[in-house]
């Protein structure tokens, strides 16, 4: 794996946990040069990022969703919902990041069309594996689709 993993991706995160936050923002600034990482901390502001509405009316469109399922206001499942309905969002690949192994959490999550569903490791090291992992599959192995940026 190399260290531009996540380089060339525009990453949402959709997290309330600033401990959480924290974590991710340190693989980013560890390990992916130019990565841009942009954070919001409940599920209403989420769809008014996704959809560029009030102060974020100029956010850049994501290359991926990294969401939790635990949010406040709007609960991440029914973001991922929203997200997967929406035919300007749908094809944002979303990969829900949460403490959540509930085999109905994983079901749920996939029938809603997450593109991956991923248990937060509770250790730092493997917590790093795992960002940097998603960051590699979808910076380096996978193809996304490239809209215009607005």
């Amino acid at each position: 794996m190399t260290t531009t993993d996540l380089a060339a991706l525009d990453v949402l995160l959709v997290e309330d946990d600033p401990g959480d936050v924290l974590m991710v923002r340190e693989v980013f600034e560890d390990h992916a040069v130019g990565g841009h990482l942009d954070v919001v901390s409940d599920g209403a502001e989420a769809l008014a990022f996704l959809r560029r509405e009030g102060e974020h009316a100029d956010a850049r469109r994501p290359d991926v969703v990294l969401l939790d399922l635990n949010l406040p206001k709007i609960g991440g499942r029914e973001v991922l919902e929203v997200v997967k309905a929406d035919d300007e969002l749908r094809s944002i690949p979303v990969v829900v990041l949460t403490t959540s192994a509930a085999e109905e959490d994983i079901l749920r999550a996939y029938a809603a069309h997450a593109n991956a569903y991923v248990t937060k490791p509770v250790d730092w090291d493997a917590f790093t594996a795992a960002v940097r992992r998603i960051g590699h599959f979808f910076g380096d192995v996978a193809r996304l689709p490239r809209p215009a940026r607005g």
